[in-house]
């Protein structure tokens, strides 16, 4: 007899991501430039915070909300930046935080702006609510402007997902980029959904603005999984209005309870932390393997976070993935970020010896087949 589950599973497929990710864990000796995972482990100030937290019984429900001491410490640092916020709720993660966002938000119908390519989950929450996605191309900068926007904007839009600095191709949008996105979200009275996880990582100095400093009507999404190498520890933070964050309390009570109370206290000395030198360290990985691509790849230089999206020869992003596997190489496929299959994507998150290595053995393949 089949089984009968819900309908709204009938278009959700496996992660592209998730396929490379279980490939690396089975094959020796790879080069393994496909995962966004930090190379670095949690700094120590950060576990010995947690660890002396979990020692002295720190270990049960707390709030649904999240620590008074941490919620202060990020509102302090937000408005720091001038950023507009009322409220904000310590969640499970960013990915946490961002479902029950959508939950907030959207409506059977209701048309969700996202710029393409994406992070993988984006248009797949926005599906599982009943939202339609609405891709809006990028192509070939990846620079998201009201020209590339105007045309997808219907009486059905309802909200914009703005990734900056983005994943997969570590664009960086420039303040004036950000004012201009800022403007169409106003005029259209959208909501805008920012996803600022890899806020710490941008790179030459570059200026980087928040889209709440500019529009009220910004949900805000951050944590510490990228930053200081804490993926494993599902702590973020949602900042928005009162009203907003008042259903979100709500919803993760019903969802996620709240996130882990040592780690919470652990993400107050991570608000603060000085990571200067890492980000160094991530700026000379950029620049090893944008010096090594571009002298065979078409590709821009990224920005900020800690990857790089290159275009496939002939554009067939598969056919050299499929090819870079056999020789033990692993990057994720354009596919599994994009409506198009012309790039690919390398995580520069690794160390500086495999980027050589993934970098000579996608020049033999370019070259030779």
């Amino acid at each position: 007899m089949k089984m009968e589950l819900a309908h709204r599973l009938e278009n959700l497929r496996p992660s592209g991501i998730r396929k490379i990710f279980n490939l690396a864990q089975s094959m020796e000796n790879a080069v393994d430039l496909s995962i966004g995972m930090t190379d670095f482990d949690v700094p120590a100030p950060i576990k010995q915070e947690a660890k002396y937290w979990m020692d002295r019984g720190l270990n049960q429900y707390v709030a649904t909300q999240g620590l008074p001491e941490l919620r202060e410490t990020i509102a302090a640092n937000l408005r720091q930046e001038g950023v507009h916020f009322e409220d904000l709720i310590i969640t499970s993660g960013v990915t946490g935080g961002y479902v029950i966002s959508l939950m907030a938000l959207i409506n059977p119908g209701d048309e969700v702006l996202i710029p393409d390519p994406r992070f993988v989950m984006y248009s797949f929450v926005v599906e599982l609510l009943g939202g339609i996605p609405v891709f809006v191309d990028t192509y070939p900068d990846f620079r998201l402007t009201p020209e590339r926007l105007l045309p997808h904007i219907t009486k059905k839009t309802k909200a914009l997902i703005l990734n900056n600095p983005n994943n997969p191709t570590g664009v960086v949008l420039s303040p004036d980029e950000i004012k201009a996105i800022a403007q169409v979200a106003r005029k259209f009275n959208l909501f805008v959904i920012a996803d600022e996880i890899y806020d710490k990582f941008v790179y030459d100095e570059l200026p980087l603005r928040s889209i709440a400093q500019d529009y009220e009507r910004t949900i805000i999404l951050r944590g510490y999984a990228k930053s200081w190498g804490m993926s494993g520890w599902r702590i973020g933070y949602v900042a928005a209005s009162q009203e907003i964050v008042e259903y979100l309390k709500m919803l993760q009570h019903y969802t996620y309870v709240c996130a882990p109370p040592f780690l919470q206290k652990a993400a107050i000395v991570a608000e603060d932390f000085d990571g200067a030198q890492i980000i160094a360290r991530y700026q000379r990985k950029r620049d090893i393997i944008y010096s090594g691509l571009r002298e065979f790849l078409r590709v821009e230089k990224p920005q900020g976070a800690f990857y790089i999206y290159p275009e496939a020869p002939e554009k067939n992003a598969t056919h050299l993935v499929e090819q870079a596997i056999r020789r033990k190489l692993l990057m994720v496929p354009g596919s599994a970020f994009s409506e198009k299959d012309t790039h690919f994507r390398i995580s520069f998150a690794a160390s500086e010896e495999n980027l050589e290595k993934g970098i000579q053995i996608l020049r033999d393949l370019v070259k030779n087949g």
